[in-house]
């Protein structure tokens, strides 16, 4: 699916000529794990090839690394190893968010789906967060400054510092 782009690259290629950016959104680099979250979706994978061919083609690229759910994609990791691969697929940005927003209908959806995939987490979910729409990670000021360091550390541009 993420080759749905690539069928404008030539439209988006004169766009750059001026200026053009393309975020993808990817919240793992785990392949088996975005089947599950991500039923239908391109693949991480797929979403890396198409950037790197963008890239090439002179179109700025970057990674909006979010949702990323708690107690399942927050964990360094997850974290170090999406900021590499969007690092060496030629992306110039990193745009993350550490957690998931969930209005009352999704809620039930998202936890139905929890029950089915990932028995046991719709409690913590439940104890943690209630009936909050905001729910971030436990984690994320450690993430922030892990995905912070590995994005300096590889030149990416990054929009993850607290306050």
């Amino acid at each position: 699916m993420a080759d749905f782009l690539l069928y404008d690259v030539e439209i988006l290629s004169e766009i750059a000529r001026l200026y053009c950016s393309v975020a993808f959104s990817i919240d793992t680099a785990d392949d088996i794990l975005a089947l599950k979250l991500e039923p239908g979706a391109s693949l991480p994978s797929a979403r890396f090839r198409a950037m790197e061919t963008l890239v090439k083609r002179g179109i700025r690229t970057g990674v909006a690394l979010m949702r990323v759910l708690p107690y399942l994609e927050d964990n360094e990791t997850n974290v170090i190893a999406v900021v590499r691969w969007a690092a060496e697929s030629g992306a110039s940005f990193l745009l993350p968010w550490f957690g998931l927003s969930m209005r009352a209908r999704q809620r039930e959806y998202f936890y139905l789906k929890l029950d089915e995939l990932f028995p046991g987490l719709r409690e913590k979910y439940e104890q943690r967060y209630g009936l909050r729409y905001d729910c971030p990670s436990p984690d994320t000021a450690r993430l922030t400054q892990v995905c912070w360091d590995e994005c300096q550390r590889l030149g990416l541009f990054a929009l993850c510092r607290n306050g």
